[in-house]
């Protein structure tokens, strides 16, 4: 039978992947029947083509009727197997060893068919037919073999009887020609199957390390596809844990602001200030979490720029010298003079992280700020002489909320997030962030940026003392010295949505604290009502502030924008919300309306007021 080289089959990859030896001897076995079937129409029309062949040469070389018969019976055997059912993509996967048994039982018939042909035209005095004879078995046996060492039976099944018969019938006429010619013929024999088995080996061999690698790509699949649902999960827990915390803490922090005001002469003011510490301390913790997911949503776009290292240095020095002083560290920012391309933002935030994190976990000697140039590229390191990290912990410290050496939690040492910040900037500044620490001798931070010079520069720019970014989606940070007369500058009537009664009555007592008009509404229907009245037409609104996150599914970003529309509002909207879901910070970044996330302390209320309401008269 002809045959081409054995391929496995494409369709195999839609069963599934072995989960035991008895399924992945199936799978192995299921290639090795595809193989063979491969090239069933040729090998058929080739192999009984070759026995017609042997049959027209035999007649015209001495006709006899006998001849015509057998080759009458040889062409109706191989049209049979031409339409008789084949093995298919689509047989299941248990039938496998049935196709396998049938299709060597067929051979085996096609071989014992053959093997008549030695016994039928070889004699002792007819050297030329012996010859040709033995050339047409031989060259049969050797061409089946390329198909059917995948299937081992079945090679012995069709060689088998075609070869003995050959070897016996030259061996029986005696003369020494022709038993050479038989030793020849054995000596092939048994160099087909050795060279048929090593070569099933071979095949079945990288089959079964295919399917074995399959399988562990397959396995690991599962674990990288379980390891993103938990991350999924976790980010939307956090999400909605952040929410649910921003909600009241908002009021509270509203409500304190009011209530410090109020006691400032009194006894109770210090307990009101330790009340806004604590508060200020939980939002600052929300706030860091927020800023993990402003970075996975990708709402952080950076400004790519010529940066002078000195201005953020001195930054660092002032933001830090007195908390190392009081812990009784040295903090050394060395001056360089030299220039990056980054965003002045995120890269001050970058290094912040580094400092605040090298201050936390040094107890003696102190930490050195430093940059130098490599190339075009500069080198800025971060180098404490800490507690060091182990090899073993070095790349999970990257990781959220993981701490060395801080099994109970002491929150004097942070959420464990900053470094993670830190990794994520890296990313979408492409700095690398290389670490290099010893337990006991510290540890080495250092950031790889490419350099700038000066005469890039227009105007140089001090980067802002503060988190991540402004508290603005879309915009800077307020200038401090504008939020103190903030107040002054947006007189005027606010419409408040907001589902939630006590952040409502919290944000409408601290605006008219300060000489605000504030109508609220609980959501689309009131507010309508509400504007819908004449005199939202004599005294018309200056600022819409919406919660994002509404009863009944809606969200401010499209009330307050079908609102505008319905009324013809020219009152711009200001979001303010304790959404961190990802998917949600990028609609909003997308809107270019403007948001502060909650809870929005009184100074950053202030300022966006300031920034977005006109200037009208006084509050009525």
């Amino acid at each position: 039978m002809n045959a081409t080289a054995p391929k496995p089959s494409r369709e195999s990859t839609d069963f599934p992947l072995p989960t035991g030896p008895d399924e992945l001897a199936l799978r192995v076995l299921r290639e090795h029947v595809a193989s063979v079937y491969a090239a069933y129409n040729a090998s058929v029309f080739v192999h009984f083509g070759l026995g017609a062949a042997l049959g027209t040469a035999m007649y015209v070389h001495e006709p006899r009727t006998w001849i015509l018969v057998w080759m009458a019976v040889h062409l109706s055997l191989g049209l049979f197997l031409f339409l008789m059912p084949r093995w298919h993509s689509g047989v299941p996967l248990a039938d496998t060893t049935r196709w396998a048994r049938r299709h060597s039982r067929t051979v085996t018939a096609v071989g014992a068919a053959m093997a008549s042909a030695p016994m039928l035209f070889i004699s002792s005095d007819d050297l030329p037919v012996t010859s040709v004879v033995t050339v047409v078995v031989i060259g049969s046996c050797a061409r089946a073999m390329q198909l059917l060492w995948p299937l081992k039976p079945a090679l012995y099944g069709y060689t088998l009887p075609m070869m003995l018969s050959l070897i016996t019938v030259l061996a029986w006429q005696g003369d020494a020609m022709h038993f050479f010619l038989a030793l020849f013929s054995l000596g092939y024999l048994l160099f087909t199957l050795r060279v048929g088995n090593q070569q099933h080996r071979l095949l079945t061999d990288s089959l079964v390390l295919r399917f074995e690698n399959e399988a562990l790509a397959g396995q690991l699949g599962r674990q990288i596809a379980a390891a993103e649902r938990a991350s999924a999960e976790k980010t939307r827990f956090l999400a909605t844990a952040s929410h649910d915390l921003r909600q009241p803490l908002h009021a509270i922090a509203l409500f304190g602001a009011a209530l410090e005001n109020e006691l400032r002469e009194h006894h109770g003011g210090r307990n009101a200030r330790q009340l806004m510490r604590a508060v200020n301390a939980l939002g600052n913790s929300l706030d860091t979490m927020l800023d993990v997911s402003r970075l996975d949503a990708g709402v952080v776009t950076p400004a790519i720029g010529p940066v002078p290292l000195d201005a953020l240095f001195r930054s660092l020095n002032h933001m830090f010298a007195a908390r190392a002083e009081q812990r009784q560290l040295q903090l050394r920012v060395h001056a360089s003079g030299l220039w990056v391309r980054s965003d002045a933002q995120l890269l001050y935030r970058m290094l912040s992280n580094l400092v605040d994190n090298a201050l936390k976990y040094t107890v003696r000697g102190g930490v050195s700020v430093r940059a130098r140039t490599r190339g075009d590229m500069v080198w800025i390191e971060v180098v404490d002489t800490g507690i060091g990290i182990a090899p073993e912990q070095q790349e999970r410290v990257f990781e959220e909320y993981y701490q060395v050496h801080n099994p109970g939690r002491d929150r004097t040492q942070g959420l464990g997030i900053g470094l993670s910040i830190v990794q994520r900037l890296s990313q979408l500044l492409w700095h690398p962030v290389q670490l290099k620490s010893r337990p006991g001798r510290g540890s080495r931070f250092r950031l790889r940026l490419p350099a700038a010079t000066q005469a890039e520069a227009g105007v140089e720019t001090m980067p802002p003392a503060t988190g991540l970014a402004s508290p603005f989606v879309t915009g800077a940070m307020p200038d401090p010295a504008r939020t103190i007369h903030a107040p002054h500058a947006a007189r005027g009537r606010i419409l408040l949505i907001d589902d939630e009664a006590e952040v409502r009555e919290a944000m409408t007592g601290f605006f008219r604290a300060h000489g605000l008009t504030v109508d609220t509404a609980a959501g689309e229907a009131e507010a309508a009502e509400l504007l819908a009245r004449p005199e939202a037409r004599e005294h018309p609104f200056t600022l819409l502030v919406c919660d994002y996150r509404l009863a009944n599914g809606d969200n401010g970003l499209d009330v307050g924008q079908r609102l505008q529309r319905r009324f013809d509002l020219q009152a711009p909207l200001l979001l303010v919300t304790g959404e961190t879901s990802p998917e949600r910070l990028q609609r909003v970044r997308a809107s270019g309306v403007p948001v502060l996330f909650k809870p929005v302390s009184a100074a950053a209320l202030l300022g966006a007021l300031a920034e977005l309401a006109p200037e009208t008269s006084p509050a009525h």
